[in-house]
């Protein structure tokens, strides 16, 4: 076999309405519990990270997906365990690990090249207290360039710091006990902008017994607060939410999120809304809530009519910032079921083995002007369904490219599929393609893993019987 297969497409199927280019690399041989990220160095090559326990290696892949290279990271030997892994401004990438140095904790950053060298290495943060290791999150600016590290203490301290990794240095650190805060509970999101400020986001009271005491509280940190810690809330004005996601706006400098929200009924979602606050002045905040229409839920419900307005088992996987300071909220209907199995080589006590069925179907969009009043709303049909796979291959990859957005997503979870798309407009127009097939390629895509490499390229990995594959798929037609 050739070290590359690269295929046109439109050769071989003609229903495709733009050509393709599909090019894959050789497989790679996954060890148990093997994890791996993938990186694009800026000059069409790839990078695949792959990390197990205390060892690290990174292989290089030319733009043609042929193995140029590979190398083993040398860490700290005192048992290091990897926080994250993210792209550098340089091509190369930065890694972010925790380490024991005499019962102490430290945390510590590598920056490498595109060619895996390691270029500078700093000690972010040594702790004092031995015998005690922070479960770190770790989260990223939109550029990449702010390191957001922070981990709970005794479940009601909240420890926090920003890390610049252009400057390779901490701009700021600070602890702060949110009151009456249960993680479990209340936690939404962290987020860190890309002048290094922390948003700190929590759901109060989001109970049907207090419904109209419901309230979003943040914790701002940073250079825009002076290094003050400030804190705010946004009454949700009798609304109960249901699922919602942030994002900081950094072209108009205001957070942002997308949610779905309920009335009387945690089961279900009733409507969409829209929230805006301004960096500068948390107090101008924007909230606007819209219910479902009959008609959006019959559809999505599969029912001619519709007595209950609500949308049961939906989420919110992304909200997309608009260039005008609106969102696009992109939701998608999904539940995993778990079931037992009668089996005689069962282990658990009931004499059953588990199955975790998962189902991701529709996905529903809807566009919302700064303002908070709707644009457009439309429905993206799909049904996937898989067992026991921790939902790997289903959902979709949202590609954004200059004229559209493409959800490229896998008609079904098998080996033998075909691989689709939505190409959604600004005006909420849509066109259904196929973009390849998986016919005997023996490839199983996992697109939520997928990166974005160029503007019409992207880089997904494919995962089955402990052998990866990656894809590159380029959309060489689009106008």
């Amino acid at each position: 076999m050739k070290n590359i297969v690269c295929f046109y497409l439109l050769c071989l199927l003609p229903l495709l309405a733009a050509s393709q280019t599909v090019t894959m690399s050789e497989q790679v041989v996954l060890r148990d519990e093997t994890s791996y990220d993938i990186f694009s160095d800026d000059r069409g090559n790839v990078l695949l990270f792959k990390g197990k326990g205390f060892e690290a290696q990174v292989q290089g892949f030319d733009a043609n997906l042929r193995l140029s290279w590979e190398k083993d990271l040398e860490l700290d030997r005192k048992s290091p365990n990897i926080e994250a892994v993210v792209q550098a401004e340089n091509g190369g990438f930065n890694l972010i690990y925790q380490f024991r140095q005499k019962l102490t904790p430290i945390l510590k950053i590598h920056r490498y090249s595109p060619a895996a060298n390691l270029v500078d290495s700093v000690t972010i943060k040594r702790f004092d207290q031995a015998f005690f290791t922070p479960s770190f999150e770790v989260e990223f600016s939109e550029d990449k360039n702010m390191a957001l590290a922070w981990f709970v203490k005794d479940q009601t301290e909240i420890h926090a710091l920003v890390f610049d990794m252009r400057k390779m240095k901490i701009i700021w650190e600070k602890s702060f006990m949110p009151e009456n805060m249960l993680m479990h509970r209340d936690f939404l999101q962290a987020i860190v902008d890309n002048d290094g400020n922390m948003h700190f986001i929590l759901s109060k009271d989001n109970f049907t017994s207090r419904q109209r005491s419901h309230f979003i509280e943040v914790f701002d940190f940073g250079p825009s607060t002076d290094s003050t810690l400030r804190r705010y809330s946004i009454p949700m004005q009798d609304h109960l939410t249901y699922d919602v996601k942030f994002a900081f706006d950094n072209l108009h400098h205001s957070l942002k999120a997308g949610g779905l929200y309920t009335k009387d009924n945690l089961n279900k979602a009733e409507g969409s809304y829209f929230l805006s606050v301004e960096q500068a002045s948390p107090d101008n905040y924007l909230v606007k809530f819209h219910p479902f229409d009959e008609d959006f839920v019959a559809v999505l419900s599969e029912k001619e009519k519709v007595k209950n307005k609500g949308i049961p088992e939906s989420t919110v996987q992304k909200i997309v910032m608009r260039t005008d300071g609106g969102v696009l909220l992109i939701g998608e209907l999904n539940r995993e079921f778990m079931r037992g199995t009668a089996n005689p080589g069962v282990y658990g006590r009931s004499g059953f083995r588990p199955i975790t069925d998962y189902y991701y179907d529709d996905a529903f969009l809807i566009s919302m002007h700064p303002t908070g009043e709707v644009h457009w709303k439309n429905i993206l049909h799909k049904k996937q369904y898989s067992q026991d796979d921790n939902a790997a291959y289903s959902s979709f990859f949202l590609v954004k490219t200059p004229a559209a957005l493409r959800l490229v997503f896998n008609d079904e979870i098998k080996n033998e599929n075909t691989v689709s798309e939505y190409v959604v407009r600004a005006n909420g127009e849509f066109d259904r393609n196929a973009v390849m097939s998986t016919e005997r390629q023996d490839l199983q895509l996992r697109l939520r893993d997928a990166i974005q490499v160029s503007a019409y390229d992207f880089v997904v990995p494919s995962e089955r019987r402990g052998r990866l594959r990656l894809v590159r798929i380029s959309f060489k037609g689009e106008k």
